[in-house]
C-alpha cells in the first residue's frame, strides 16, 4: 500500500529534522518511492495569507508498506 509521510520544521533546526527523517526510515523499513520538499519564501516584513511561516521546511516521503 502506497502512503504518505510528512515532516516539517525550520531551517536552522536542518540537521534535526534530517536526524529524524532517518530514524524514521530506520524504524519503520518501508520501502521510499520519492522524497520531496519545499522551503518557504522568506518574508519581507508583510502579511501573507500563508500558513507557514517564513524559512518553513516541509518534506514528503512517498513510500511503500506490505501491510
Amino acid at each position: 500500500m502506497q502512503q504518505v509521510k510528512i515532516f516539517k520544521s525550520v531551517d536552522s533546526e536542518l540537521d534535526e529534522l534530517e536526524a529524524t527523517i532517518n530514524r524514521w526510515l530506520r524504524k519503520s523499513g518501508v520501502r521510499v518511492l520519492s522524497i520531496s520538499g519545499n522551503l518557504a519564501n522568506q518574508s519581507s516584513g508583510g502579511q501573507t495569507m500563508s500558513s507557514f511561516a517564513a524559512g518553513d521546511v516541509l518534506i514528503i516521503v512517498h513510500y511503500e508498506t506490505t501491510t
